[in-house]
């Protein structure tokens, strides 16, 4: 059996005495490496990116800038990880270090590790773009310098060197169970397997979630099967009739691959969240916490989704309109596992809104998906009004689109259209929002819809 281990900044180091459970954050604080900061302890902040490598579908290998403060211990095994301190040759600074300085990107310097580390993984796959440091937040220098640093590196090559070298290297074996509780499958049926072995045992994807509570010393003692290293829930497949999404996929890969193919989907993953959450985030994780807030499943809803599930009974397709039965609670058994998710591409005009006290990396107050088509007459012949944060589970306004279906879509009836959503819910009032303004969202934003798509 392979003992558990990872190259941290090119040098092996053994897991096997690591709990599986603390973030690769606090692991590293605890062993002086101390160039990874804590800021928000969320994936919020930035300060503490590392980058990761990781192998894409295709097998090609790329670094990955990501939340330190979020990810398990146990997820590294087998894994290369580049932190700030390993950037510079003696007195020689990195590239990406010496933009910042010829740029002033830095004042107080504690936000300034994680612009490096963002920056670095970007100039080292040659995507350096505008967006390159999403995710990261400065409280004191403000962004222009960095960006004229983005800038300035967009016209050096990376060439190569070290890190360029680690790519090429082969990968450390992975080990297949870590502190006796912490599974890594590597395939769909050994994870369905060892959730027959393991009954109690949790299933883990990208830990964006879950890592919130790892970053605040939280031990969890549970039994976890991760499914981040299975290369059948990684592929996005597209035909004449659809897309069908893995469960593994991470956002950022589904926002550059689908962003176009699927506006709506692009337009929601935009503002879903930072780069580095987005980057170890994926479609199957955000529907299996099943929280009402849930970005993603108002678009399944909108769209007439399927959820792809997978458990020791063999497979089956759910609707997503019958996904989420309760609050926190789905249709997904306890022994199954989402492997998929399928999208129509769909000949309705559709749009997506998100409602924040951020406009981006922030949970939503309400998030609304839509997608609608007349006729010659202006009639609705099609209409689906998805929202999520206003109801114990994501729903579609169903009576109101029952109404709308036939409809002339004229003055009369866009003001009876928002009478009906108007009651069509009972949100919550909380410390992001008043259950009042959540129900003049659901109203405003259809109105919004109409107007720029109908008008």
């Amino acid at each position: 059996m392979t003992n558990p281990a990872f190259r941290l900044n090119g040098t092996t180091v053994d897991l096997t005495a690591s709990d599986p459970t603390e973030s690769l954050l606090r692991w590293l604080n605890r062993r002086a490496s101390h160039g990874t900061k804590e800021g928000c302890a969320d994936g919020d902040c930035g300060a503490c990116t590392i980058a990761l490598i990781e192998s894409g579908a295709g097998g090609q290998r790329r670094f990955r800038a990501v939340n330190s403060c979020l990810l398990p211990v146990g997820s590294v095994s087998g894994r290369d990880i580049v932190t700030v301190e390993h950037l510079a040759d003696a007195d020689d600074l990195h590239p990406v270090q010496q933009a910042m300085v010829e740029c002033s990107g830095s004042q107080c310097g504690y936000c300034t590790p994680g612009f490096v580390m963002s920056l670095f993984a970007g100039f080292s796959n040659g995507e350096l773009d505008d967006h390159t440091t999403e995710g990261n937040l400065c409280r004191c220098t403000g962004y222009a310098p960095i960006r004229r640093a983005t800038d300035q590196l967009r016209s050096c090559k990376s060439g190569s060197d070290r890190f360029s070298s680690m790519l090429t290297a082969p990968a450390l074996d992975i080990a297949e169970v870590i502190g006796g509780r912490y599974f890594q499958p590597l395939t769909l049926a050994a994870a369905i397997d060892l959730k027959r072995r393991h009954s109690h045992a949790h299933w883990i994807a990208g830990a964006t979630d879950l890592g919130v509570e790892l970053s605040r010393g939280r031990r969890r003692d549970e039994t976890f099967i991760a499914l981040d290293r299975i290369d059948e829930l990684k592929h996005i497949k597209i035909d004449s009739d659809g897309v069908t999404i893995g469960a593994g996929v991470a956002l950022s890969a589904v926002e550059s691959e689908l962003g176009t193919t699927i506006p709506a989907l692009g337009e929601m993953l935009r503002w879903f969240a930072a780069r580095q959450v987005k980057n170890r985030a994926t479609f199957g994780g955000n529907l299996g916490t099943a929280s009402p807030i849930g970005d993603l499943l108002p678009i399944l809803l909108a769209l007439d989704g399927e959820i792809h599930l997978h458990g020791s009974r063999g497979a089956r397709v759910v609707a997503a309109q019958d996904f989420f039965i309760d609050y926190r609670k789905t249709a997904r058994s306890d022994d199954e596992l989402i492997v998929a998710v399928r999208l129509p591409l769909s000949p309705h005009r559709s749009a997506t809104y998100k409602v924040a006290k951020r406009q981006s990396d922030d949970i939503s107050i309400v998030a609304a998906v839509f997608a609608m088509s007349l006729d010659e007459d202006r009639r609705v012949q099609h209409v689906r009004l998805a929202y999520g944060g206003v109801a114990a589970i994501p729903k579609r306004a169903s009576a109101t689109e029952g109404w709308l279906l036939g409809r002339t879509l004229d003055a009369p009836t866009i003001e009876q259209a928002a009478r009906l959503l108007a009651g069509e819910f009972t949100p919550m009032s909380d410390h992001r929002a008043s259950a009042d303004y959540r129900r003049a969202l659901v109203v405003n934003l259809f109105a919004r819809f109409v107007a720029e798509h109908f008008a």
